[in-house]
Protein backbone atom coordinates (compact mmCIF):
# COMPACT_ATOMS: atom_id res chain seq x y z
CA UNK A 1 0.00 0.00 0.00
CA UNK A 2 2.66 2.44 0.98
CA UNK A 3 4.58 1.70 -2.30
CA UNK A 4 1.55 2.96 -4.26
CA UNK A 5 0.79 5.58 -2.31
CA UNK A 6 4.20 7.11 -3.24
CA UNK A 7 4.77 6.30 -6.50
CA UNK A 8 6.05 8.50 -8.94
CA UNK A 9 4.29 10.28 -11.20
CA UNK A 10 5.78 10.69 -14.52
CA UNK A 11 3.77 13.51 -16.23
CA UNK A 12 2.14 16.48 -15.49
CA UNK A 13 -1.41 15.89 -16.21
CA UNK A 14 -0.96 13.25 -13.83
CA UNK A 15 0.65 14.90 -10.86
CA UNK A 16 -1.63 17.85 -11.39
CA UNK A 17 -4.20 15.36 -10.90
CA UNK A 18 -2.95 13.62 -7.82
CA UNK A 19 -2.25 16.94 -6.44
CA UNK A 20 -5.55 18.40 -7.63
CA UNK A 21 -7.52 15.68 -5.86
CA UNK A 22 -6.28 15.78 -2.70
CA UNK A 23 -6.43 19.56 -2.36
CA UNK A 24 -9.70 19.55 -3.61
CA UNK A 25 -10.27 17.34 -0.17
CA UNK A 26 -8.09 19.66 1.56
CA UNK A 27 -10.07 22.72 0.64
CA UNK A 28 -13.51 20.79 1.34
CA UNK A 29 -11.71 20.27 4.71
CA UNK A 30 -10.79 23.83 4.84
CA UNK A 31 -14.30 24.80 4.30
CA UNK A 32 -15.34 22.62 6.91
CA UNK A 33 -12.92 24.24 8.97
CA UNK A 34 -14.17 27.67 8.20
CA UNK A 35 -17.79 26.89 8.39
CA UNK A 36 -17.51 24.98 12.47
CA UNK A 37 -15.07 28.05 13.00
CA UNK A 38 -17.47 30.72 11.69
CA UNK A 39 -21.05 28.33 13.14
CA UNK A 40 -19.17 28.46 17.01
CA UNK A 41 -17.92 32.22 16.53
CA UNK A 42 -19.19 34.37 13.87
CA UNK A 43 -17.48 37.44 12.48
CA UNK A 44 -16.32 38.80 15.95
CA UNK A 45 -13.40 39.77 18.16
CA UNK A 46 -12.59 35.43 18.51
CA UNK A 47 -11.76 35.58 14.88
CA UNK A 48 -10.10 39.08 14.43
CA UNK A 49 -8.20 37.86 16.85
CA UNK A 50 -7.01 34.20 15.81
CA UNK A 51 -7.06 35.42 12.35
CA UNK A 52 -4.85 38.53 13.19
CA UNK A 53 -2.23 36.26 15.51
CA UNK A 54 -2.08 33.77 12.21
CA UNK A 55 0.10 36.74 10.81
CA UNK A 56 3.04 36.82 12.25
CA UNK A 57 3.78 33.10 12.37
CA UNK A 58 2.79 33.11 8.73
CA UNK A 59 5.39 35.52 7.96
CA UNK A 60 8.13 34.14 9.81
CA UNK A 61 7.36 30.63 7.97
CA UNK A 62 6.69 32.10 4.17
CA UNK A 63 9.85 34.42 4.77
CA UNK A 64 12.19 31.63 6.06
CA UNK A 65 11.10 28.40 4.96
CA UNK A 66 9.15 29.28 1.57
CA UNK A 67 11.73 31.83 0.86
CA UNK A 68 14.36 29.06 1.24
CA UNK A 69 12.59 26.25 -0.58
CA UNK A 70 10.47 27.07 -3.46
CA UNK A 71 12.46 28.59 -5.69
CA UNK A 72 16.24 26.20 -5.08
CA UNK A 73 14.95 23.03 -3.12
CA UNK A 74 13.55 21.45 -5.90
CA UNK A 75 16.49 22.15 -8.88
CA UNK A 76 19.41 21.77 -6.51
CA UNK A 77 17.58 18.82 -5.40
CA UNK A 78 16.54 17.54 -8.42
CA UNK A 79 20.77 18.15 -10.20
CA UNK A 80 22.05 16.03 -7.57
CA UNK A 81 19.86 13.09 -7.13
CA UNK A 82 19.76 12.54 -10.86
CA UNK A 83 23.43 13.37 -11.96
CA UNK A 84 25.21 12.79 -8.74
CA UNK A 85 24.98 10.07 -5.85
CA UNK A 86 21.82 9.95 -4.53
CA UNK A 87 23.66 10.19 -0.83
CA UNK A 88 25.11 13.43 -1.80
CA UNK A 89 21.32 14.61 -1.97
CA UNK A 90 20.42 13.33 1.19
CA UNK A 91 23.48 15.09 2.46
CA UNK A 92 22.27 18.43 0.90
CA UNK A 93 18.67 17.70 2.25
CA UNK A 94 19.89 16.90 5.97
CA UNK A 95 22.12 19.98 5.71
CA UNK A 96 18.64 21.84 5.04
CA UNK A 97 16.84 20.51 7.56
CA UNK A 98 19.79 21.17 10.11
CA UNK A 99 19.69 24.55 9.31
CA UNK A 100 16.10 25.68 8.98
CA UNK A 101 15.56 24.06 12.54
CA UNK A 102 18.29 26.09 13.91
CA UNK A 103 17.36 29.60 12.21
CA UNK A 104 13.99 28.67 12.58
CA UNK A 105 14.14 28.24 16.13
CA UNK A 106 16.00 31.67 17.31
CA UNK A 107 13.73 33.80 14.82
CA UNK A 108 10.89 32.06 16.93
CA UNK A 109 12.75 33.44 20.08
CA UNK A 110 13.30 36.72 18.90
CA UNK A 111 9.76 37.25 17.92
CA UNK A 112 8.54 35.63 21.78
CA UNK A 113 10.60 38.18 22.88
CA UNK A 114 9.49 41.01 21.56
CA UNK A 115 5.56 39.81 21.27
CA UNK A 116 4.42 42.68 23.07
CA UNK A 117 4.92 45.49 20.57
CA UNK A 118 4.83 43.01 17.58
CA UNK A 119 1.24 42.73 18.59
CA UNK A 120 0.32 46.25 18.51
CA UNK A 121 1.87 46.52 15.08
CA UNK A 122 0.01 43.64 14.25
CA UNK A 123 -3.87 44.92 15.39
CA UNK A 124 -3.42 48.48 15.60
CA UNK A 125 -7.39 48.92 15.95
CA UNK A 126 -7.59 46.12 18.65
CA UNK A 127 -8.03 47.23 22.41
CA UNK A 128 -5.65 45.95 24.91
CA UNK A 129 -7.48 42.86 25.84
CA UNK A 130 -7.67 41.59 22.38
CA UNK A 131 -3.96 42.19 21.49
CA UNK A 132 -3.02 40.12 24.90
CA UNK A 133 -4.73 37.32 23.36
CA UNK A 134 -3.26 37.70 19.60
CA UNK A 135 0.23 37.90 21.76
CA UNK A 136 -1.12 34.29 23.86
CA UNK A 137 -2.01 32.97 20.38
CA UNK A 138 1.30 33.68 18.53
CA UNK A 139 3.26 32.11 21.14
CA UNK A 140 1.69 28.73 21.08
CA UNK A 141 1.52 29.15 16.96
CA UNK A 142 5.30 29.84 16.91
CA UNK A 143 5.62 25.93 17.67
CA UNK A 144 3.63 24.92 14.71
CA UNK A 145 5.58 26.79 12.27
CA UNK A 146 8.84 24.90 13.60
CA UNK A 147 7.35 21.31 12.89
CA UNK A 148 5.92 22.88 9.27
CA UNK A 149 9.30 23.88 8.51
CA UNK A 150 10.88 20.27 9.30
CA UNK A 151 7.77 18.91 6.77
CA UNK A 152 8.05 21.31 4.14
CA UNK A 153 11.57 20.26 3.71
CA UNK A 154 10.80 16.72 3.69
CA UNK A 155 8.05 17.81 1.14
CA UNK A 156 10.28 19.22 -1.38
CA UNK A 157 11.77 15.91 -1.68
CA UNK A 158 8.95 14.56 -2.03
CA UNK A 159 8.07 17.14 -5.10
CA UNK A 160 11.71 16.51 -6.37
CA UNK A 161 11.00 12.71 -6.47
CA UNK A 162 7.34 13.31 -8.69
CA UNK A 163 6.27 11.73 -5.30
CA UNK A 164 2.98 13.59 -4.99
CA UNK A 165 0.53 12.22 -3.16
CA UNK A 166 1.78 11.80 0.57
CA UNK A 167 2.86 15.43 -0.21
CA UNK A 168 -0.81 16.45 -1.07
CA UNK A 169 -2.36 14.61 1.97
CA UNK A 170 -0.20 16.26 4.46
CA UNK A 171 -2.52 19.42 4.26
CA UNK A 172 -5.52 17.42 4.92
CA UNK A 173 -4.45 16.36 7.93
CA UNK A 174 -3.15 19.56 9.11
CA UNK A 175 -6.62 21.13 8.52
CA UNK A 176 -8.18 18.06 10.57
CA UNK A 177 -5.76 19.21 13.35
CA UNK A 178 -7.25 23.19 13.37
CA UNK A 179 -10.66 21.66 13.33
CA UNK A 180 -10.36 19.08 15.92
CA UNK A 181 -8.40 21.98 17.81
CA UNK A 182 -11.83 24.24 17.39
CA UNK A 183 -14.21 21.06 18.27
CA UNK A 184 -12.47 19.72 21.42
CA UNK A 185 -9.20 22.18 22.63
CA UNK A 186 -11.61 25.19 23.09
CA UNK A 187 -13.85 23.46 25.16
CA UNK A 188 -11.21 21.96 27.34
CA UNK A 189 -8.98 24.96 27.66
CA UNK A 190 -10.34 27.68 26.45
CA UNK A 191 -9.83 30.12 22.75
CA UNK A 192 -6.06 29.33 23.22
CA UNK A 193 -7.08 25.42 22.04
CA UNK A 194 -7.74 27.10 18.58
CA UNK A 195 -3.76 27.90 18.75
CA UNK A 196 -3.01 24.58 20.25
CA UNK A 197 -5.30 23.27 16.95
CA UNK A 198 -3.04 24.14 14.88
CA UNK A 199 -0.09 22.90 16.51
CA UNK A 200 -1.96 19.20 15.84
CA UNK A 201 -2.14 20.04 12.36
CA UNK A 202 1.33 20.76 11.85
CA UNK A 203 2.08 17.36 14.06
CA UNK A 204 0.00 14.90 11.40
CA UNK A 205 1.21 17.55 8.40
CA UNK A 206 5.11 16.51 9.40
CA UNK A 207 4.05 12.64 10.18
CA UNK A 208 2.75 12.06 6.59
CA UNK A 209 5.58 13.57 5.08
CA UNK A 210 7.91 11.44 7.41
CA UNK A 211 6.79 8.75 5.87
CA UNK A 212 6.88 9.31 2.24
CA UNK A 213 10.28 10.31 2.74
CA UNK A 214 11.75 7.19 4.80
CA UNK A 215 10.19 5.30 2.07
CA UNK A 216 12.16 7.20 -0.59
CA UNK A 217 15.57 6.22 1.37
CA UNK A 218 16.06 8.82 3.31
CA UNK A 219 17.33 8.92 7.21
CA UNK A 220 17.99 11.89 8.98
CA UNK A 221 21.54 12.75 10.34
CA UNK A 222 22.57 15.89 11.94
CA UNK A 223 24.45 18.23 9.21
CA UNK A 224 25.13 21.53 9.32
CA UNK A 225 28.07 22.34 6.89
CA UNK A 226 27.51 26.00 5.53
CA UNK A 227 30.67 25.29 2.75
CA UNK A 228 28.37 23.15 0.91
CA UNK A 229 28.91 24.27 -2.59
CA UNK A 230 24.87 23.53 -3.24
CA UNK A 231 23.97 25.17 0.28
CA UNK A 232 26.03 28.00 -1.14
CA UNK A 233 23.91 28.50 -3.99
CA UNK A 234 20.76 27.62 -2.50
CA UNK A 235 21.48 30.75 0.08
CA UNK A 236 22.09 33.22 -3.25
CA UNK A 237 18.89 32.32 -5.23
CA UNK A 238 17.11 32.30 -1.49
CA UNK A 239 18.01 36.21 -0.80
CA UNK A 240 16.05 37.20 -3.77
CA UNK A 241 12.98 34.61 -2.78
CA UNK A 242 13.24 35.92 0.76
CA UNK A 243 12.31 39.45 -0.22
CA UNK A 244 10.07 38.87 -2.48
CA UNK A 245 7.70 36.68 -0.21
CA UNK A 246 8.61 39.52 2.03
CA UNK A 247 6.44 42.02 -0.08
CA UNK A 248 3.99 39.93 -0.52
CA UNK A 249 3.17 39.19 2.91
CA UNK A 250 3.62 42.64 3.93
CA UNK A 251 0.59 43.33 1.32
CA UNK A 252 -0.98 40.77 3.28
CA UNK A 253 -0.25 42.16 6.65
CA UNK A 254 -1.12 45.74 5.94
CA UNK A 255 -4.58 44.56 4.04
CA UNK A 256 -5.13 43.10 7.38
CA UNK A 257 -3.71 46.25 9.87
CA UNK A 258 -6.73 47.84 7.57
CA UNK A 259 -9.24 45.69 8.09
CA UNK A 260 -8.68 45.89 11.92
CA UNK A 261 -9.30 49.73 11.68
CA UNK A 262 -12.92 49.10 10.01
CA UNK A 263 -15.73 47.74 11.61
CA UNK A 264 -15.70 44.43 14.12
CA UNK A 265 -15.88 41.42 11.84
CA UNK A 266 -13.88 43.09 8.87
CA UNK A 267 -10.71 40.69 9.67
CA UNK A 268 -12.86 37.75 9.43
CA UNK A 269 -14.84 38.66 6.58
CA UNK A 270 -11.83 39.29 4.47
CA UNK A 271 -9.86 35.81 5.85
CA UNK A 272 -13.29 33.88 5.02
CA UNK A 273 -13.41 35.74 1.19
CA UNK A 274 -10.10 34.99 0.44
CA UNK A 275 -9.84 31.32 1.92
CA UNK A 276 -12.67 30.61 -0.01
CA UNK A 277 -11.04 32.07 -3.21
CA UNK A 278 -7.95 30.32 -2.51
CA UNK A 279 -9.98 26.89 -3.07
CA UNK A 280 -9.94 26.64 -7.07
CA UNK A 281 -6.36 28.25 -6.73
CA UNK A 282 -5.54 25.58 -4.84
CA UNK A 283 -6.82 23.16 -6.58
CA UNK A 284 -6.07 24.25 -9.95
CA UNK A 285 -3.50 26.82 -10.09
CA UNK A 286 -0.82 25.76 -7.42
CA UNK A 287 -1.80 22.22 -8.41
CA UNK A 288 -0.71 22.63 -12.03
CA UNK A 289 2.50 25.20 -10.76
CA UNK A 290 3.88 22.06 -8.34
CA UNK A 291 3.31 19.42 -11.02
CA UNK A 292 5.11 21.88 -13.90
CA UNK A 293 7.79 22.84 -11.69
CA UNK A 294 9.91 19.42 -11.45
CA UNK A 295 9.61 19.39 -15.62
CA UNK A 296 10.81 23.40 -15.72
CA UNK A 297 13.54 22.20 -14.13
CA UNK A 298 14.23 19.06 -15.76
CA UNK A 299 14.18 20.77 -19.36
CA UNK A 300 16.59 23.88 -18.24
CA UNK A 301 19.14 21.59 -16.44
CA UNK A 302 19.39 19.31 -20.08
CA UNK A 303 19.43 23.04 -21.94
CA UNK A 304 15.64 21.97 -23.79
CA UNK A 305 14.27 25.30 -24.07
CA UNK A 306 11.51 24.66 -26.57
CA UNK A 307 10.63 21.84 -24.61
CA UNK A 308 10.52 23.94 -21.54
CA UNK A 309 8.13 26.65 -23.81
CA UNK A 310 5.80 23.74 -25.17
CA UNK A 311 5.52 22.60 -21.06
CA UNK A 312 5.24 26.13 -20.12
CA UNK A 313 1.87 26.38 -22.55
CA UNK A 314 0.52 23.34 -22.09
CA UNK A 315 -0.01 24.16 -18.47
CA UNK A 316 -1.11 27.66 -19.12
CA UNK A 317 -3.50 26.37 -21.68
CA UNK A 318 -5.15 24.01 -19.26
CA UNK A 319 -5.52 26.27 -16.39
CA UNK A 320 -6.80 28.66 -18.37
CA UNK A 321 -9.52 25.91 -20.05
CA UNK A 322 -10.72 24.75 -15.97
CA UNK A 323 -10.55 28.90 -14.56
CA UNK A 324 -12.49 30.22 -16.97
CA UNK A 325 -15.71 27.98 -15.95
CA UNK A 326 -14.89 27.98 -12.15
CA UNK A 327 -14.41 32.10 -12.49
CA UNK A 328 -18.43 32.32 -13.75
CA UNK A 329 -19.25 29.87 -11.20
CA UNK A 330 -17.89 31.50 -8.37
CA UNK A 331 -18.93 35.27 -9.75
CA UNK A 332 -23.07 33.81 -10.18
CA UNK A 333 -23.25 31.69 -7.15
CA UNK A 334 -20.93 33.93 -4.46
CA UNK A 335 -23.79 33.89 -1.97
CA UNK A 336 -24.86 30.52 -2.31
CA UNK A 337 -21.17 29.70 -1.76
CA UNK A 338 -20.02 31.59 0.87
CA UNK A 339 -23.50 30.31 2.89
CA UNK A 340 -22.95 26.82 2.58
CA UNK A 341 -19.29 27.29 3.86
CA UNK A 342 -19.42 29.89 6.36
CA UNK A 343 -23.07 30.81 6.62
CA UNK A 344 -24.25 28.83 9.59
CA UNK A 345 -24.94 29.37 13.37
CA UNK A 346 -23.20 32.83 15.01
CA UNK A 347 -22.46 33.96 10.70
CA UNK A 348 -25.07 36.38 9.72
CA UNK A 349 -26.85 37.23 6.69
CA UNK A 350 -24.97 40.63 6.78
CA UNK A 351 -21.86 38.82 7.39
CA UNK A 352 -22.74 36.61 4.62
CA UNK A 353 -23.39 39.41 1.60
CA UNK A 354 -20.60 41.31 2.80
CA UNK A 355 -18.38 38.08 2.23
CA UNK A 356 -19.85 37.07 -1.09
CA UNK A 357 -18.79 40.75 -2.47
CA UNK A 358 -15.70 40.69 -1.35
CA UNK A 359 -15.70 37.34 -2.60
CA UNK A 360 -16.18 38.51 -6.31
CA UNK A 361 -13.46 40.97 -6.63
CA UNK A 362 -11.49 37.92 -5.56
CA UNK A 363 -13.09 35.75 -8.24
CA UNK A 364 -12.15 38.39 -11.13
CA UNK A 365 -8.55 37.55 -10.95
CA UNK A 366 -8.60 33.19 -10.49
CA UNK A 367 -6.45 33.44 -13.51
CA UNK A 368 -4.40 36.04 -13.03
CA UNK A 369 -3.73 34.33 -9.80
CA UNK A 370 -3.08 30.96 -11.18
CA UNK A 371 -0.56 32.22 -13.63
CA UNK A 372 1.30 33.95 -10.95
CA UNK A 373 1.99 30.76 -9.72
CA UNK A 374 3.04 29.60 -13.06
CA UNK A 375 5.48 32.00 -14.13
CA UNK A 376 7.27 32.55 -10.63
CA UNK A 377 8.22 28.36 -11.04
CA UNK A 378 9.66 29.32 -14.81
CA UNK A 379 11.54 31.83 -13.48
CA UNK A 380 12.65 29.63 -10.60
CA UNK A 381 13.65 26.88 -12.71
CA UNK A 382 15.74 29.32 -14.65
CA UNK A 383 17.35 30.73 -11.14
CA UNK A 384 16.37 33.69 -11.60
CA UNK A 385 14.77 34.84 -8.32
CA UNK A 386 15.16 38.40 -8.85
CA UNK A 387 12.51 39.24 -11.77
CA UNK A 388 9.59 37.74 -9.59
CA UNK A 389 10.98 39.80 -6.46
CA UNK A 390 10.66 43.04 -8.60
CA UNK A 391 7.36 41.91 -9.87
CA UNK A 392 5.81 41.11 -6.52
CA UNK A 393 7.31 44.92 -5.15
CA UNK A 394 5.60 46.53 -7.77
CA UNK A 395 2.25 44.76 -7.43
CA UNK A 396 2.59 44.85 -3.81
CA UNK A 397 3.01 48.80 -3.88
CA UNK A 398 0.22 48.88 -5.79
CA UNK A 399 -2.28 46.82 -3.61
CA UNK A 400 -1.25 48.64 -0.16
CA UNK A 401 -1.84 52.09 -2.28
CA UNK A 402 -5.13 51.08 -3.69
CA UNK A 403 -6.16 49.55 -0.08
CA UNK A 404 -5.85 52.93 1.21
CA UNK A 405 -7.67 54.10 -2.10
CA UNK A 406 -10.43 52.23 -1.76
CA UNK A 407 -10.73 51.70 1.52
CA UNK A 408 -13.15 54.38 2.32
CA UNK A 409 -15.11 54.10 -0.53
CA UNK A 410 -15.71 50.52 -0.09
CA UNK A 411 -14.76 49.05 3.17
CA UNK A 412 -13.39 45.56 3.82
CA UNK A 413 -14.80 45.42 0.07
CA UNK A 414 -11.60 47.60 -1.64
CA UNK A 415 -9.16 45.35 0.08
CA UNK A 416 -9.75 42.48 -2.38
CA UNK A 417 -10.44 45.19 -4.96
CA UNK A 418 -6.60 46.51 -3.78
CA UNK A 419 -5.16 42.78 -3.79
CA UNK A 420 -6.78 41.77 -6.70
CA UNK A 421 -5.44 44.78 -8.71
CA UNK A 422 -2.03 43.90 -7.38
CA UNK A 423 -2.46 39.73 -9.07
CA UNK A 424 -3.02 41.68 -12.24
CA UNK A 425 0.34 44.05 -11.53
CA UNK A 426 2.57 41.08 -11.02
CA UNK A 427 1.06 38.34 -13.79
CA UNK A 428 2.23 41.03 -16.46
CA UNK A 429 5.53 41.80 -14.64
CA UNK A 430 6.13 38.37 -14.88
CA UNK A 431 5.24 37.43 -18.38
CA UNK A 432 6.36 40.40 -20.31
CA UNK A 433 10.29 39.49 -18.80
CA UNK A 434 10.01 35.93 -19.58
CA UNK A 435 8.51 36.42 -23.01
CA UNK A 436 11.63 38.88 -23.76
CA UNK A 437 13.74 36.03 -22.18
CA UNK A 438 12.60 32.76 -23.78
CA UNK A 439 11.02 34.56 -27.19
CA UNK A 440 7.45 33.76 -28.10
CA UNK A 441 5.29 31.73 -25.43
CA UNK A 442 2.83 30.81 -27.76
CA UNK A 443 0.61 33.71 -27.45
CA UNK A 444 -0.88 33.27 -30.53
CA UNK A 445 -2.10 29.82 -29.77
CA UNK A 446 -3.46 30.71 -26.22
CA UNK A 447 -5.55 33.79 -28.14
CA UNK A 448 -7.01 30.66 -30.22
CA UNK A 449 -7.79 28.89 -27.70
CA UNK A 450 -9.50 31.45 -25.67
CA UNK A 451 -11.98 32.09 -28.71
CA UNK A 452 -13.48 28.43 -27.74
CA UNK A 453 -12.94 28.83 -23.96
CA UNK A 454 -14.70 32.28 -24.09
CA UNK A 455 -17.36 30.72 -26.71
CA UNK A 456 -17.69 27.69 -24.71
CA UNK A 457 -17.81 29.93 -21.22
CA UNK A 458 -20.42 32.69 -22.38
CA UNK A 459 -23.10 29.29 -23.19
CA UNK A 460 -21.90 28.06 -19.48
CA UNK A 461 -22.99 31.55 -17.38
CA UNK A 462 -25.49 32.08 -19.86
CA UNK A 463 -27.06 29.03 -18.55
CA UNK A 464 -26.43 29.23 -14.86
CA UNK A 465 -27.50 33.01 -14.49
CA UNK A 466 -30.59 32.00 -16.08
CA UNK A 467 -30.80 28.75 -13.47
CA UNK A 468 -30.17 30.61 -10.65
CA UNK A 469 -33.61 32.05 -10.38
CA UNK A 470 -35.09 29.20 -11.32
CA UNK A 471 -33.27 26.68 -8.83
CA UNK A 472 -34.11 29.74 -6.18
CA UNK A 473 -37.50 29.51 -6.66
CA UNK A 474 -37.61 25.71 -6.60
CA UNK A 475 -35.59 24.96 -3.96
CA UNK A 476 -35.71 26.60 -0.42
CA UNK A 477 -32.69 28.21 0.41
CA UNK A 478 -33.33 28.48 4.56
CA UNK A 479 -31.26 24.99 4.41
CA UNK A 480 -27.71 23.92 4.06
CA UNK A 481 -28.94 21.21 1.96
CA UNK A 482 -31.21 23.19 -0.11
CA UNK A 483 -28.53 26.20 -0.62
CA UNK A 484 -25.56 23.71 -1.76
CA UNK A 485 -28.23 22.09 -4.44
CA UNK A 486 -29.32 25.80 -5.93
CA UNK A 487 -25.49 26.03 -6.89
CA UNK A 488 -25.29 21.84 -7.76
CA UNK A 489 -28.39 22.11 -10.05
CA UNK A 490 -27.82 25.35 -11.72
CA UNK A 491 -23.86 25.40 -11.72
CA UNK A 492 -24.07 21.66 -12.62
CA UNK A 493 -26.00 21.56 -15.81
CA UNK A 494 -23.87 25.29 -16.49
CA UNK A 495 -20.30 23.19 -16.22
CA UNK A 496 -21.31 20.46 -18.07
CA UNK A 497 -23.08 22.50 -21.10
CA UNK A 498 -18.81 23.93 -21.09
CA UNK A 499 -17.45 20.87 -21.87
CA UNK A 500 -19.89 19.61 -24.32
CA UNK A 501 -19.56 23.27 -26.33
CA UNK A 502 -15.68 22.68 -25.43
CA UNK A 503 -16.36 19.00 -27.02
CA UNK A 504 -17.93 20.46 -30.15
CA UNK A 505 -15.55 22.75 -30.63
CA UNK A 506 -12.95 20.16 -30.58
CA UNK A 507 -11.06 21.89 -27.78
CA UNK A 508 -7.48 20.66 -27.55
CA UNK A 509 -7.68 21.39 -23.83
CA UNK A 510 -10.24 19.12 -22.93
CA UNK A 511 -8.99 15.95 -25.76
CA UNK A 512 -5.52 16.36 -23.53
CA UNK A 513 -6.84 15.61 -20.02
CA UNK A 514 -9.70 12.95 -21.60
CA UNK A 515 -6.69 11.23 -22.93
CA UNK A 516 -4.86 11.40 -20.08
CA UNK A 517 -7.62 10.17 -17.75
CA UNK A 518 -7.90 7.14 -20.38
CA UNK A 519 -4.75 6.29 -21.19
CA UNK A 520 -3.74 6.15 -17.13
CA UNK A 521 -0.90 8.40 -18.14
CA UNK A 522 0.99 7.55 -14.42
CA UNK A 523 2.23 5.01 -15.91
CA UNK A 524 3.74 6.84 -19.02
CA UNK A 525 7.28 7.66 -19.34
CA UNK A 526 7.39 11.11 -21.10
CA UNK A 527 7.30 14.13 -18.56
CA UNK A 528 5.10 16.65 -20.35
CA UNK A 529 2.42 17.10 -22.59
CA UNK A 530 2.17 18.36 -25.82
CA UNK A 531 -0.59 20.01 -28.32
CA UNK A 532 -0.35 19.55 -32.09
CA UNK A 533 -0.12 23.21 -33.25
CA UNK A 534 2.48 24.04 -30.54
CA UNK A 535 5.11 23.76 -33.33
CA UNK A 536 5.26 27.99 -33.61
CA UNK A 537 6.03 28.83 -29.98
CA UNK A 538 9.92 28.68 -30.65
CA UNK A 539 9.31 31.88 -33.04
CA UNK A 540 9.62 35.58 -30.96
Amino acid sequence: MFKFINKESKTIVGAATIVGILSFVSRIVGLIRDRILAGKFGAGDVLDVYYAAFKVPDFLFSLIVVGALSASFIPLFTKQYKKFDKKQAWRFTNNVVSMLGVVMICFSVTLFIFIDPISSIIAPGFSEAKQLMVESMIKVMLIAQFILAISMVLGSVLQSLKRFFLYALAPILYNVGIILGAIFFVDKIGLIGLAWGVVLGAVLHLIVQVIGVFLSGYRYRWSFQLSDKSIATMLRMTGPRVLGIAVNQILFIILTMVATTMTIGSVTVFQFAYNIQFFPIGIIGISYAIAAFPAFSDHIAKKEIDKFKITFLSTVRQVLFFMIPITLLFLIFRAQIVRVVVGAGAFDWEATILTADTLAFFALTFIPQSLVYILARAFFALENTVTPLVAGFVASLVGIISAFLFKESFGVIGLSMAYSLAMIVNMILLWAPLRQKMGSLGESVISQSLLKMSAAGLVCGVMMQTLKPVAVELIPNDTFIGVLSQGVLAGGVGLVLYILVSYLLKSEELDVFIAAMHKKILKKTVPEESFSNTDNIGGS
